[in-house]
């Protein structure tokens, strides 16, 4: 397994359940990476922890979210219903750092027996007709049956197997920050606060502890290439006159914010690139990244963990199982990615009013077909059953 981020570390967990002898390889030196950055883990993906046998791990940090609502421009309340499958606590949503995500996956990793070996960059993918070699920047090889590239959205598996395919800006670039004594803002426990800004799409969720997390998406050029992002003070700076034109909590959240803020380009992957070859496979982000305005790229890894180990569990061969997965995956993936990058670019339309981030309907029967561990996965795609 290259990569020991999300996807990498759940599909260790699911394939080690199907009986794989699994070892992950992550080229951070620990658990740290993205630590600024929070997410919002939505029931889909709680669903799909829930096969993996890891929801304690998950729901012992962060914490639930149950309802989401919408303020305009001068911070009414235009709606507020409920989240996701907030009737069932291992399925509500889950607000959490990004690195205590990872973190809590990779704990239960390596309490399962799985080894996760830190600071191991991939520099070269050697295919055999019996198995995959991997070799390392320390000058170490490893070998294996099969070669899982969770290596993120800027995977070095892909650009071994996908030469040419990079990540393209999705229109928005995506701040992030937290307000630990933040202005006192109005709203029921557990609700995560979408704001529709005259300039700036901004969310807010506060924790049992107090402390606000807050997002904003800003339209625009996106930030140079390897070029530092500055102070928080300078990235505060270029927020608040964007969040004045407008009468809600967002200002003052952000005023009020700690110096923990962090900005980055919303990326996306070209639809159509490709997943695997002979043993070796993309999943997560390195394969279907998306913009994050939907807020379902950790929980669309997750789906790709259990699905990936019922293909590998279910049919013959890792040939057909690859091919297997990816017709089950792919719709699902990259309608993911078209209406992500169209809310982010301000092109998605849909016949009902769009919130900031949509509201995923309940999961489908098919979907929950794919993702219950008990079901065998069919070989056959949904459309042509």
């Amino acid at each position: 397994m290259i990569g020991g981020g999300i996807a990498g570390s759940a599909t260790a967990l699911a394939l080690h359940k199907v009986g794989y002898d699994v070892t992950v390889f992550e080229a951070q030196p620990d658990t740290a990476e993205d630590i600024g950055a929070f997410l919002a883990l939505a029931s889909n993906g709680m669903r799909a922890l829930a096969q993996l046998d890891a929801t304690d791990v998950v729901t012992a940090v962060g914490f639930p979210l149950t309802s989401l609502r919408l303020l305009d421009s001068q911070g009414t309340e235009i709606r507020h219903t409920p989240l996701g499958e907030a009737a069932e606590p291992t399925l509500r949503y889950r607000c959490l750092r990004r690195g205590e995500l990872n973190a809590a996956l990779q704990v239960a990793a390596v309490r399962r027996g799985i080894p996760v070996c830190h600071g191991t960059r991939l520099e070269r993918v050697v295919e055999g007709p019996d198995g995959v070699a991997a070799r390392f920047a320390d000058g170490t090889t490893a070998t294996g049956d099969l070669l899982i590239g969770a290596d993120g959205l800027n995977s070095t598996v892909r650009c071994l197997i996908a030469r040419g395919v990079r990540p393209v800006y999705a229109g928005q670039r995506v701040f992030y920050g937290y307000t630990p004594a933040a202005p006192p803002v109005s709203g029921p426990d557990g609700a995560i606060t979408m704001v529709r800004g005259s300039g700036t799409a901004f969310g807010y969720a506060v924790s049992p502890a107090g402390e606000t997390y807050w997002f904003a998406r800003v339209g625009g050029e996106p930030l140079p290439a390897g070029a530092p992002a500055g102070p928080a003070a300078a990235l505060r700076a270029q927020l608040l006159p964007l969040l004045r034109k407008d009468a809600t909590p967002a200002a003052d959240l952000v005023e009020a914010s700690a110096d923990a803020i962090m900005v980055t380009n919303a990326t996306e992957l070209p639809l159509g690139t490709s997943w695997h070859t002979g043993r070796i496979l993309l999943l997560g982000d390195a394969a279907h990244a998306a913009s994050p305005a939907t807020g379902q790229g950790a929980s669309m890894a997750l789906e790709d963990a259990v699905v990936l180990a019922k293909a590998l569990r279910d049919l013959p061969g890792p040939h057909r199982a690859f091919a297997v997965y990816e017709r089950h995956r792919r719709p699902r993936a990259e309608h993911n990615i078209t209406v992500s990058g169209g809310i982010s670019r301000g092109t998605y339309t849909s016949s009902r009013p769009a919130p900031v981030m949509p509201r995923p309907a309940a999961p489908d029967e098919e979907l929950i077909r794919q993702l219950s561990w008990n079901t065998p996965l069919s070989d056959v795609p949904p459309e042509e059953r």
